[in-house]
Order: C-alpha cells, then sequence, then structure tokens
C-alpha cells in the first residue's frame, strides 16, 4: 500500500511540475517603447564654493545646460600656490572642449624647509613581551 501512495504522489508531482506556466520575459534585444509622453529637453544651472582660509582650500564650480548644450567652469586651488581655472562646455556632438588657465606663480619649499627624507624603521618586534 505505501509503494502506491508513494508512486501517486510523485506521478502528481511529475504532472504538476509538467505543468509549470512558460516565462514571460525572454531573452533578446530591447523592444522600442511606443510612449505618448512628451519630454521637456534637460535645463539647469547649478554653482558652489568652498573657500577654508585654515586649511588653504579653495575650490568652486558653476555649470549651465540647456538642452545639449553645456558650459561651466571650475576652479582649484593646487598645492604649488596656483589657482587653475578650467572652462568648458559641450555643444550638441561636438564633445567637450576645456580651455585651462592658470593664475599665480608655482612655490615650492627648499630643501632645507622640507627636512632629509629617511625611510620609516620598522618598530614591531616578533616575539617580545
Amino acid at each position: 500500500m505505501n509503494t502506491k501512495v508513494l508512486f501517486l504522489l510523485g506521478l502528481v508531482a511529475v504532472v504538476a511540475a509538467d505543468k509549470r506556466p512558460a516565462p514571460s520575459l525572454a531573452y533578446g534585444a530591447p523592444q522600442a517603447r511606443q510612449s505618448s509622453e512628451e519630454f521637456e529637453s534637460p535645463k539647469y544651472g547649478f554653482d558652489w564654493a568652498v573657500q577654508d582660509g585654515e586649511s588653504g582650500n579653495d575650490f568652486a564650480q558653476q555649470e549651465t545646460r540647456d538642452d545639449d548644450n553645456t558650459k561651466g567652469s571650475y576652479t582649484v586651488q593646487l598645492p604649488d600656490g596656483r589657482r587653475q581655472t578650467v572652462t568648458y562646455y559641450v555643444d550638441g556632438d561636438s564633445g567637450y572642449v576645456a580651455d585651462v588657465q592658470y593664475q599665480g606663480e608655482a612655490r615650492y619649499p627648499d630643501s632645507d624647509e622640507v627636512g632629509a627624507y629617511a625611510p620609516p624603521q620598522p618598530s614591531a618586534r616578533y616575539g617580545a613581551p
């Protein structure tokens, strides 16, 4: 009797597994969506700045975009004392076009101010208490 019940349960499992629904998503190229919605062309503008005299940080950026035309600039205070300004634009498919300017003169510390470089010495002693 147990054999018949097990055989019957196995047969029901096989039949139930065979009746699974077919996957509705097939792999392939994405289909173009037909949409009645109209999208506005991108349009934005922003700017920000950081000026911290204590740390010497001096950064700023501004950018505007109207459809495919983007214009902007950013400035960075370089470690050598110069200020770098990058002015850029993107006009449609023309690509990114940048103009880089530097204000000030590069200053480097004298070798006496920096001190002689000495590689770090190992401080861990294995096996020592």
